[in-house]
């Protein structure tokens, strides 16, 4: 059986989408495919958005599941190519005129097994893959890093203290919550029991500035794609998922309006 359903994005995405389907597709000089650039584009924010599997998408709009498969993989290939590097996000938050930016880290829960140690979560007991992401004072999003689901807990450090060290460089102040304490840039809260009461106003201070930035992991997490990946992330052509769904945050591509599927 097949229904209709809307997806909450808006008309302007979806052509932003399918212009870069039709840009590639002429670069590459491809004859003909089952779907035009318009409907790989709705069947690609079909995945992103609402999580549809590959089954329902293929029955969907008629084509095979490897077909669908395909043009997913390709779409967010092309759409990850466009996020920004570090520098970049530093360069357009400072070119802003930014006071100052938030970084905060949030888990992306994956289909792992218990073997998999690397992509093991302690603090949350469960599997997934962790994204640091920059935003700014209005809680939008500047970047949102690479998965570091690989990396052992001194290298993890490291890279995080490396954003952090390209942030202060450039004269940005960075705020973060207690998680990244021993790091020389990131403004934490004060730590421990009985602070004295000038700390606690502080504490209440660095929360409220810090509270619009941290609406940017919910903003994320509005794509259901992010809420459990399907897929191993560690294998290629897997990871840009996790930043996709930035590529059109960052533009304003998406609207109040909604759109048919």
């Amino acid at each position: 059986m097949f229904y209709r359903a809307a997806l909450p994005l808006s008309r302007k995405t979806l052509n932003y989408a399918a212009g870069i389907i039709r840009r590639h597709r002429k670069s590459i000089g491809s004859r003909w495919r089952k779907l035009n650039p318009g409907q790989q584009a709705l069947l690609v924010l079909a995945y992103l958005r609402k999580g549809e599997t590959f089954a329902d998408l293929a029955a969907g709009f008629g084509a095979g599941r490897t077909t669908a498969w395909r043009y997913v993989t390709e779409t967010v290939a092309l759409l990850a190519a466009r996020a920004p590097t570090l520098r970049q996000a530093v360069r357009d938050a400072t070119k802003a005129g930014y006071a100052y930016v938030v970084l905060d880290g949030t888990l992306i829960p994956v289909d792992r097994v218990a073997a998999d140690r690397p992509f093991y979560s302690g603090k949350h007991q469960r599997h997934g893959m962790n994204l640091q992401v920059i935003a700014g004072p209005d809680g939008g999003i500047l970047r949102v890093s690479g998965g570091a689901a690989r990396l052992g807990p001194r290298q993890k450090a490291e890279w995080i203290w490396g954003v952090l060290a390209e942030l202060e460089a450039a004269g940005l102040v960075t705020l973060a919550d207690k998680g990244y304490q021993g790091s020389t840039y990131a403004k934490i809260p004060y730590r421990g029991k009985n602070k004295p009461e000038s700390q606690k106003e502080a504490n209440r201070a660095h929360a409220r500035l810090r509270a619009p930035g941290e609406r940017a992991n919910a903003q994320l997490k509005t794509w259901r794609i992010l809420r459990k990946l399907r897929c191993c992330p560690g294998a290629p052509g897997n990871s840009p998922r996790q930043s996709t769904p930035w590529t059109f945050t960052q533009h304003n591509q998406v609207g109040k309006s909604s759109m048919t599927s």
